[in-house]
């Protein structure tokens, strides 16, 4: 993009937001048509500011930003509407989905599938609105599948990755990094029925054990795919677990 170019009417999510002098913020947002970038509001810490009411996390904006380089200039922001803010666990579990992206997910990489899955997650916690009911797990998983289809990681999740033959349900899986699910020799490490991987394949999350394993799986790839980094957001709803 040149200095010259614009961009109107993106629908975007804010992702995170930082101090940019004693005035302005730059915000981390994850366009539809555009992926993730960095835009810098002029004048948003103002407390006077017309932005301050309308940059909020978890709502759907539309956005107008113009600029070269890595960090563009934010020109317009409307706030769309529809959605309620999620609270309780599902405010952290949105502040989970936001932190996946922004460690994972490259700038200026247009993902619009990926977009909507996190419109489709943020619509389920929204609707999550006692502080001690639990997230919908199926839009969760979801979301972390499509992101690590998206990334080029894609779950093989109904062949076995040694033998070629389909999954079987009572049959133990060891999961194999980038390879995908190979058939238990021993009861030692990780294990996954096939029923787990079979449903997963089909986003059926109503098996209590599919839900347990499934969440262990994702973990499991996620935190391979992180290379070591640490999530903010899980180690403060394990705090609050503990709690």
């Amino acid at each position: 993009m040149t200095a010259r170019q614009r961009i109107d009417g993106a629908r975007a999510f804010l992702l995170h937001a930082h101090p940019y002098s004693e005035t302005s913020l730059i915000f981390d947002v994850f366009a539809r048509d555009h992926g993730r970038l960095a835009l810098l509001a002029r004048g948003a810490r103002r407390p006077r500011s017309a932005l301050r009411g309308v940059l909020l996390a978890f709502q759907p904006l539309e956005l107008g930003w113009h600029g070269g380089g890595e960090v563009k200039t934010l020109a317009k922001a409307e706030w769309l509407g529809g959605m309620p803010l999620p609270t309780g666990r599902g405010l952290l579990v949105g502040y989970y989905l936001n932190e996946l992206l922004l460690k994972l997910l490259p700038r200026e990489d247009a993902h619009a599938t990926l977009f909507d899955a996190y419109a489709e997650a943020l619509t389920s916690l929204s609707s999550t609105l006692a502080s001690t009911a639990l997230p919908d797990a199926a839009a969760l998983r979801r979301f972390e599948k499509a992101l690590l289809r998206e990334l080029g990681y894609g779950l093989s999740l109904e062949l076995d990755a040694a033998s070629g033959e389909p999954l079987l349900p009572d049959l133990r899986y060891v999961y194999q990094l980038e390879r995908g699910p190979v058939l238990a020799e021993s009861h030692e490490g990780m294990l996954y029925r096939g029923k787990t991987l079979l449903d997963m394949a089909a986003d059926d999350y109503r098996d209590p054990r599919t839900a347990t394993e499934s969440k262990q799986l994702m973990r499991q790839l996620l935190g391979h795919y992180l290379g070591g980094q640490a999530l903010q957001s899980r180690r403060v709803f394990m705090e609050l677990q503990e709690l």
